[in-house]
């Protein structure tokens, strides 16, 4: 646990204080019981049930008043709470490769089968939408909450050639962010209307109105969506996926990438032609972490639907650290609240 606020500590310094006055207050109490003509008939009166319960309610008090300051230094700690995403895209790769049958029946058909199943497993209400990238990305689904429509789009996989990874990640942004804007056709996805002049129009006429420029947010911050994406090879063609990472970073989207297929790189041959692939492992890590998500290989399709099971929890519960100060507060409160309930109860005074 740590404290946002750690220089208000110097306050629990006076708690030993308040101890000490309500000591000496006893203690005044005690010579001034002493004037009784009999103080054995004040003891017995007393009993020691009594004498012992007389200590609980300040000691409540002392306890409540520590508990407050440290609540005013604002406690943090890593803590599993729930999440709050409503949205998630699932971005899956849908490049040639994809039916290679190293993975019964192939890679493609138990990507498929495994995204269903995760599909159906979320919670009610959570909107899923689904991309496909291959030589370009598509939005196949745009996110809703209707289950069937979205194991529809998964179903309607057609393969195609090449691989752009970070125009998958893209297009996914783009989903939930429909004012974002970037350039699919670059490897720096970044739009710049000074380029625009250069495709034959008036640079005056090409330009739209310049819209504010986007102001960075922490990496993973967008707490109410993020992107799973899927691939088994390593991007040829379209924008840079580290760029594309970064756009997404700057918008505090998170990234969860899942590595499918081969990592050593070989040769597969179907259909009487061959193709050389290899998961670009590093470039999905390195995505990962720049939105604070988080990197997952899989190589047979068991691994894969673990690894869904995996992002279906991960995505229901989230372990970060959190601000704790409204626990120590309310705390504080209760302890205050019984300190003073059972006074009255049994002294019929506060304290």
């Amino acid at each position: 646990m740590t404290f946002m606020w750690p220089d208000v500590l110097w306050l629990v310094a006076t708690v030993p204080v308040l101890i000490y006055v309500y000591f000496f207050l006893l203690r005044r109490k005690k010579q001034a019981a002493l004037r009784y003509a009999n103080l054995e008939l004040v003891k017995e009166a007393m009993g020691a049930g009594r004498k012992f319960r007389r200590h609980i309610p300040p000691l409540l008090f002392v306890s409540a008043l520590t508990i407050l300051i440290l609540a005013v230094a604002r406690p943090s700690a890593v803590v599993t709470l729930p999440t709050h995403q409503r949205t998630i895209i699932l971005a899956m790769d849908i490049s040639g490769s994809m039916r290679a049958t190293d993975v019964e029946p192939s890679r493609i058909a138990a990507a498929q089968a495994a995204a269903k199943s995760f599909v159906a497993d979320q919670a009610h209400g959570t909107r899923i939408g689904v991309v496909t990238f291959a030589g370009s990305a598509a939005l196949a689904q745009t996110p809703t909450d209707n289950r069937e429509d979205v194991i529809a789009a998964i179903d309607r996989f057609q393969l195609q050639r090449a691989t752009a990874i970070g125009s998958g990640i893209l297009v996914s942004l783009k989903a939930i962010l429909p004012d974002a804007e970037f350039d699919l056709r670059s490897s720096n996805p970044r739009r710049d209307p000074s380029r625009d002049s250069l495709r034959g129009a008036p640079l005056d006429q090409a330009r739209e109105p310049e819209k504010p420029a986007v102001k960075p947010v922490p990496p993973g911050s967008f707490g109410s969506a993020v992107i799973i994406l899927l691939t088994d090879g390593q991007s040829n063609v379209g924008p840079d996926p580290i760029e594309s990472a970064r756009i997404a970073s700057e918008r505090g989207v998170r990234v969860y990438t899942v590595g499918f297929g081969t990592t050593e790189g070989e040769i597969l041959r179907f259909e009487g032609w061959s193709m050389r692939v290899r998961l670009d492992e590093e470039t999905l890590k390195k995505i990962a972490e720049m939105t604070q998500g988080e990197y997952y290989y899989a190589g047979t399709a068991a691994d894969l639907k673990k690894v869904y099971q995996t992002l279906n929890t991960r995505l229901v519960f989230e372990t970060k650290e959190t601000e704790i100060t409204a626990l120590f507060s309310a705390a504080a409160a209760l302890l205050a609240a019984t300190a003073a309930f059972l006074s009255v109860l049994w002294f019929n005074r506060i304290l």
